[in-house]
């Protein structure tokens, strides 16, 4: 088998397509919960703490060294902040994903508890003879 056909079976696996859609969406996904927690819900925060930018939060290590009025060494800084916004994108993305499984495995369930109709049981062997004998006397 060659490179190409290989690839081609490789790539057209319901599973790896599956994937890829799964990767797009959760990159949107993820652009809009970010924007969520930077645009929406960091603002009220960063304002309860008193700062312009939740982000900007820090606790400076070393302060920069100038030269006049270049920086010779930046500042090294702790950014909790940033660090916080991020933990919070986590937590949300974590949960809303949680929840939409939840609903999928719900929605499964309720599928496999619909019961299917139940065969009718086999015939016994004097109901199959008696079958068979009444056909006969139809035939005759």
């Amino acid at each position: 088998m060659s490179f190409k056909s290989e690839l081609k079976e490789f790539l057209m696996r319901g599973s790896v397509v599956d994937m890829a859609v799964g990767i797009v969406i959760g990159g949107a996904f993820g652009k809009i919960v970010t924007s969520f927690v930077n645009d929406i819900l960091m603002p009220p925060i960063a304002l309860l703490f008193g700062q312009g930018q939740f982000t900007e939060l820090k606790v400076v290590l070393r302060e920069a060294v100038m030269s006049g009025t270049e920086v010779t060494t930046p500042a090294i800084t702790w950014n909790y902040g940033a660090f916080i916004q991020a933990v919070i994108d986590f937590l949300i993305i974590g949960v809303s994903i949680f929840m939409v499984i939840r609903a999928m495995n719900s929605m499964k369930r309720k599928k496999e508890e619909v019961p299917a109709p139940e065969a009718a049981p086999e015939p016994s062997k004097e109901e199959t003879l008696l079958t068979e004998i009444r056909d006969l006397l139809k035939n005759k």
